[in-house]
């Protein structure tokens, strides 16, 4: 049978981009499925497909009296994080993948996969998806198509971008970002599915040259929704590097003050350090407001007047649920209400969700995400550490109000933050923008459950991109000094480094974070437009100790002395571990970041040197 005779309907009337119809025939052939499905993006495409994996038991339709619309995963065991071993950067030479990046030649990696990807998809349907990642039509904004067999991925895909035919009637017949993805499992004639499909060898490769993306064995987010970290960050920031822009790991917000001014700010921090949380704050300083743009990913463009604009080339939250509630982030839980994904997070005995840390107190019984009964005390969690929900941001009560504007938002201040219970203070403002790409360069924090490997270790995470850059780290840092190179001083964000995990010598939280950010947040605004005080220290300018809003808030006595306090001690022990771990950069590192690190030395052996 023809390939063109499995396709549900006419290729050339979906499309008349010869490119795409060329290519979607050859992944076809290689692939081999039984049927071929070309997306369309229609709530009536979406509900079907929910339907589909009702029917197979990947999902379970919630209690509609509860969560209107909304649906229930559970994923296999071995199939529950990003797998950062086996994500690839395959550029023509292994230094332009740097030390940080897995490496292999694409010649052989090819070869490999199309090994892997013959007749993966066989048994099943071939879903093709055009996305867009940001507001269609906007400058900012890029355009892929994801082909892949798995229907998650495809419902998925429609809440977290702008998904079908609009995005053919955009893209023309200009170029796009290709992207294949199989969960590896292919059904022999009679075979009976799992539910939640998956290979035990996997592999997420980025071939940068080409801009293109194979993804395979894996049905989990990141893994499998291409337009998340593989086509925003890794491949996007290839093409930010080759054409002057930025694509960032980072949340972008929008605070308001009493009086009715506006800036909008930037943050990078990795992976469960609290993004989400402060996309979605809500402050408790009286007056206030903080509106969400977006919580994970900012590309960001100069206009032509010389500002740093951003959008977020997501339409939707792919969040942690864990750890998630009314008292953490409300107006989170408050975008989960109806139309929304959970994967990996436990069924209520009438038909609702719960996880670790939405409650105060847990359901007397539960059917947790290993589909197995569960009871409070129980030695196992009722969630995956890592559990998500995958809901459209347009929900979102705080959405701002400018998150879908195709010229984005002004970025008036850059925060840069890790996951850290010592050393570093609750707030740091750089001296400069080449200071700031330092800043950048030094964020480090204790791992958690996003990622496979060990918890609670600390891993440096230079801007939070480390699992995320496409090419040689010591040539990203680069591309953030020349960025901002030649750029007027008061056209260019301000930088501040914040860490809001800092413990005393019991061990106890210092600051009790989530809401009181928004006093953080006060003294940000306040130095963007001229008004906060500040202590000039070997590090940075830390706030003076009456300069940051503290109203009603009962801290532990010396809270505050010890949450700004710089030790030069501890900071040249720290100096020491940023030049190893920096080192590995050799001759990549620019010698901006090289004279960062000893005039930083200089300072804190020095008080008062500058």
């Amino acid at each position: 049978m023809s390939i063109l005779n499995k396709i549900n309907s006419p290729l050339n009337e979906w499309t008349t981009n010869q490119p795409l119809q060329k290519w979607i025939v050859e992944m076809a052939e290689l692939c081999r499925p039984d049927s071929i499905w070309l997306c369309d993006g229609s709530p009536q495409e979406y509900d079907e497909l929910c339907q589909k994996m009702v029917r197979s038991g990947t999902m379970i339709k919630l209690n509609p009296a509860k969560r209107p619309n909304s649906y229930l995963c559970r994923s296999d065991p071995g199939d529950v994080a990003r797998v950062e071993d086996f994500t690839f950067i395959c550029s023509s030479k292994e230094e332009n993948a740097g030390p940080t990046n897995n490496w292999c030649d694409p010649i052989e990696m090819k070869q490999k996969l199309k090994g892997l990807f013959s007749g993966c998809m066989s048994g099943r349907t071939m879903y093709v998806i055009p996305f867009c990642m940001g507001p269609l039509g906007s400058q900012i904004a890029h355009i892929g198509v994801q082909i892949t067999d798995s229907p998650y991925a495809v419902c998925n895909m429609r809440i977290m971008t702008h998904m079908g035919k609009a995005v053919l009637n955009v893209l023309g017949n200009e170029s796009f970002v290709p992207g294949l993805h199989s969960v590896g499992k292919p059904l022999q004639p009679g075979e009976k599915d799992v539910s939640w499909p998956c290979n035990k060898e996997k592999y997420i490769v980025h071939f940068p040259e080409e801009r293109a993306i194979w993804s395979f064995g894996s049905g989990y987010g990141g893994n499998a929704l291409l337009g998340k970290k593989c086509l925003a960050l890794r491949i996007a920031s290839v093409m930010a590097r080759d054409e002057g822009w930025l694509a960032e790991h980072m949340l972008i917000l929008g605070i308001t003050n009493p009086q009715g001014k506006k800036i909008y700010i930037a943050a990078a921090f990795p992976s469960a350090c609290g993004k989400t949380n402060l996309a979605m704050l809500t402050p408790s300083l009286p007056g206030w407001k903080v509106e969400t743009v977006g919580d994970d990913i900012a590309w960001m463009k100069f206009a032509e007047d010389g500002t740093l604009r951003a959008i977020n080339p997501e339409s939707g939250f792919f969040g942690v649920a864990s750890g998630t509630s009314m008292i953490s982030n409300p107006n989170a839980m408050k975008s989960l209400q109806e139309n929304v994904i959970f994967t990996n997070v436990a069924l209520t005995d009438d038909g609702d969700v719960w996880w670790e840390g939405m409650t105060p107190k847990p359901p007397e019984h539960l059917n947790s995400w290993l589909k197995q009964d569960w009871h409070p005390g129980s030695a196992l969690k009722a969630a995956h550490p890592n559990s998500r929900f995958t809901a459209p941001a347009n929900q979102c009560p705080v959405i701002d109000e400018a998150w879908q504007d195709p010229a984005g938002v002004p970025i008036s201040a850059i925060l840069f933050g890790g996951r850290r219970s010592s050393v570093v203070p609750l707030v740091c403002e750089s001296f400069n923008w080449q200071h700031g790409t330092f800043m950048g360069a030094s964020v480090s924090s204790e791992t958690t459950a996003a990622a496979i490997g060990e918890v609670g270790k600390l891993r440096h995470d230079p801007f939070a991109m480390l699992p995320f850059c496409g090419y040689n780290m010591g040539d990203y840092f680069k591309h953030w000094l020349d960025v901002g190179s030649g750029k007027s001083p008061d056209k260019l964000p301000k930088i501040f480094y914040v860490n809001w995990f800092r413990k005393d010598a019991q061990g106890e939280w210092l600051w009790p974070g989530f809401g009181e950010n928004s006093r953080v947040l006060k003294w940000v605004f306040e130095r963007v437009t001229g008004e906060g005080n500040a202590l000039e220290t070997a590090i940075g300018f830390v706030p003076a100790l009456d300069s940051l809003d503290v109203t009603g808030l009962q801290l532990a006595p010396g809270a505050m002395q010890q949450l700004l306090h710089v030790d030069p001690n501890e900071w040249l022990a720290e100096v020491k571990e940023m030049e190893s771990y920096l080192s590995m950069f050799g001759k990549k590192l620019p010698k901006a970041i090289t004279e960062e690190l000893e005039t930083l030395k200089q300072r804190l052996a020095e008080p008062g040197v500058r």
